[in-house]
């Protein structure tokens, strides 16, 4: 048995993968629900002044559902958004920074890039290190690892006794060139552990030995930032854990998508920054190769934000640096650039806890301020007063209180409503209906446009994709979102509410190591190129080695460019050692890379190497694939198991109709619904527009077909088998 726990910023996210154990479960009606294909789940308030307890609420949830003991759980598999949060709000460690002489205002000046080129009051974000906490030290390495300036031991040993009286609990050091020759940093390191070993101390050739050094030094600041907020959670969690009956080896899921100790993550918590997505990413993953589909939108929107990420050939997209904490929207350089291997998406604030308000422009405006679980939507009747999408969508009727399945929370539709007409309606001169369609339909062009966005940055065209929707309110809004993409296939798979807590359990022990090394292909050392290669596989395979025996799968990859262009592409390398006949090959592989990338090579350019990634990973089991089901196979039958009717705001048509309410768990496979109606479950809604039409997987997959479809005469199973 497996149990994965995502905290997110509204709900925290409890399943329990059971895999045939013998157990006595609940089986009474109430609970049956809530045990589907041996996974038990459960979804509880965030507690943000300590998320443990929220989680060890939700453990003890599922484990008495399940009729087990939590000693019999083999595994627990962990996501949180806590270090994003200290990121953001700026809540972690009082740190400091140590580097080059000469380099003090790196992470302020950045790189000088203008995110909004027209905007002559742009404000830079402010840097993580204040210039106050920033100190430098005389020591210099070249681009080639060479030292240019040695060392002076006496006078870092000064320059750590000024730090220990600045009453600092973690410190961040970033030398010049560090990523080519790391001895000046990790000589400094040995000494502050030596004269202040109480100290959290880390160095940016571990944390991320990567060239470009405003990206770099960011990076190792934000590692040291949130290392001892991180590492008491996590130690705590763990005790807490083993309080309560749990006898297993607690992991984490990292940005990257694979698994890691708890103890590599408390040392490296950077590479948690976005692991609750990445859990989710992995789910849409796997359901895209059980469906065989080579172009999937993986649609994640939770109570605080919403994720979107391509996924290609059943991987999703990767890249080795992202950003946080962006202050414009959709800008690239308008936030806090951390280089580390990751799943790449797009996140916004435009979760079901988004705050909705009027500017002064008389725009409706949605996030990204989210009421998050404390105090929460307005309709929870916890003391938020702000209205949220969460409110609009029980004014519409997509939600209702009867079938919302939070089980702490009553939601009032009086309640949303008198929010939503307070703080909208009056401002805009309209009732809290019309007022609800603006916010509804202003979260899903923020979510459109944010997938226009990112696929356009990708080079792809976003409606030939599949999308795949997740999350508690992600099924409430994906209808619409495909509309006005022009996507004309969604999938809802089973267990969506709580999807990126089952891509936990889905996800391998992976690591992927990253260095930088240039190296120009008309003057390629196979020697040196070989050697990084096998030291970054050895770095991977440790991390890996501490959660599996399984002999793993290895893949190689560099980052590669035309001689001065800024940016670098991914090139895949083969397998075995190169030679000195290596470089041509190579070069054969960046060029068709970047036609694939931008449509042709270019001719007598030279071409260069400049980062190497090795990633290692456990082998991923077979995949089995699912007889899909299509819409003109299906059986169209009356709404004869609906619990009955509710009148529901129509994007499609722009009305009040009348939709059939559905239980996901009455569904048969081959069932065929035509909207407009409501498929309810315990952890999320699905709405289905008057447009639309369903159709149920062999596997429990909602198919969506989200244009208009001749739906043939209803009649029921049993005539048509």
């Amino acid at each position: 048995m497996r149990l994965g726990v995502d905290v997110g910023g509204t709900f925290t996210d409890v399943v329990l993968d059971l895999e045939g154990h013998a157990s006595t479960a609940d089986t009474s009606a109430a609970n049956a629900a809530k045990i589907q294909d041996g996974i038990v789940s459960v979804k509880v308030l965030t507690t943000h002044d300590a998320p443990e307890r929220g989680i060890l609420d939700g453990v003890r949830t599922v484990i008495k559902r399940a009729g087990v003991s939590l000693a019999d759980v083999d595994t627990v598999i962990h996501g949180t958004t806590l270090a994003t949060n200290a990121l953001i709000e700026r809540t972690g460690a009082h740190t400091a920074f140590v580097t080059t002489a000469g380099f003090r205002d790196v992470i302020e000046t950045r790189t000088e890039s203008r995110f909004e080129q027209y905007d002559l009051n742009i404000v830079l974000p402010a840097p993580l290190i204040e210039r106050r906490q920033r100190y430098v030290l005389a020591e210099r390495m070249g681009a080639d690892g060479s030292v240019l300036l040695s060392f002076d031991e006496a006078a870092a040993r000064e320059l750590i006794a000024t730090i220990g009286e600045g009453d600092y609990v973690a410190l961040a050091v970033g030398f010049l060139h560090s990523y080519r020759n790391p001895d000046h940093e990790r000589r400094f390191r040995d000494l502050v552990t030596e004269m202040l070993p109480d100290l959290a101390v880390s160095i940016s050739s571990e944390v991320s030995p990567q060239m470009r050094e405003f990206e770099r030094f960011n990076t190792v600041c934000a590692n040291a930032f949130v290392q001892p907020v991180m590492s008491t959670y996590l130690h705590n969690l763990r005790d807490q854990l083993i309080e309560a009956g749990a006898t297993c080896p607690v992991y984490m899921i990292h940005s990257g998508g694979g698994l890691m100790s708890l103890e590599s993550a408390a040392r490296f918590p950077v590479r948690l920054v976005e692991s609750g997505p990445a859990g989710g990413a992995i789910f849409a993953a796997d359901i895209a190769a059980r469906y065989g589909l080579d172009r999937v939108l993986s649609y994640d929107m939770g109570g605080t934000t919403a994720k979107i990420c391509l996924i290609e050939g059943h991987t999703p997209r990767t890249a080795k640096t992202f950003e946080v904490a962006r202050t414009y929207r959709f800008k690239k350089g308008s936030g806090m650039p951390i280089s580390i291997p990751v799943i790449e998406m797009i996140e916004i604030g435009a979760g079901g806890g988004s705050i909705a308000g009027v500017d002064d422009l008389g725009q409706i405006r949605v996030g990204p301020r989210s009421a998050g679980s404390e105090p929460g939507p307005a309709a929870y009747q916890l003391g938020g007063t702000e209205p949220t999408v969460t409110d609009a969508d029980l004014i519409l009727g997509r939600l209702s209180a009867d079938t919302f399945g939070a089980e702490t929370i009553d939601l009032s539709a009086d309640v949303a409503r008198t929010a939503v007409a307070s703080k909208v309606g009056t401002a805009l001169g309209i009732d809290a209906d019309s007022a609800a369609i603006g916010v509804s339909e202003v979260v899903d062009e923020n979510m459109s446009n944010a997938a226009r966005v990112h696929a356009v940055e990708n080079g792809k065209d976003v409606s030939r994709f599949t999308m795949i929707a997740f999350g508690g309110a992600a099924p409430l809004h994906a209808g619409r979102i495909c509309n006005k993409l022009g996507i004309d296939e969604l999938i809802v798979p089973p267990g969506a509410g709580v999807g990126s807590a089952i891509g936990f359990l889905r996800a391998p022990f992976a690591y992927e190591a990253v260095r930088s090394y240039y190296a120009a292909t008309h003057d390629f050392d196979h020697v040196a190129v070989n050697q990084l290669l096998d030291e970054l596989a050895h770095e991977a395979e440790s991390f890996v080695r501490e959660g599996t025996d399984e002999e793993p799968e290895i893949e190689r990859w560099t980052y590669m460019r035309y001689a001065g262009q800024g940016w670098e592409i991914p090139v895949q390398l083969p397998d075995g050692d190169f030679d000195t006949t290596s470089h041509e090959l190579l070069a054969m592989r960046f060029e068709k890379a970047y036609s694939e990338f931008f449509g042709r090579p270019i001719d007598g350019l030279a071409i260069e190497a400049v980062s190497w990634a090795v990633r290692v990973a456990s082998p991923r089991p077979p995949v089995e694939l699912v007889a899909r089901i299509e819409h003109d196979q299906g059986v169209a039958t009356s709404p004869g198991n609906a619990t009955h009717t509710r009148p529901i705001h129509d994007a499609a048509t722009g009305s009040i109709v009348e939709a059939a309410v559905v239980e996901r768990d009455s569904l048969q496979i081959g069932q065929l619904i035509a909207g407009p109606a409501v498929v309810v479950e315990s952890q999320t809604t699905t709405l289905i527009a008057s447009d639309q039409s369903m159709v149920v997987q062999p596997d429990g997959c909602l198919l969506i077909k989200v244009h208009a479809l001749e739906v043939p005469a209803p009649q029921s199973i049993g005539d048509a088998s």
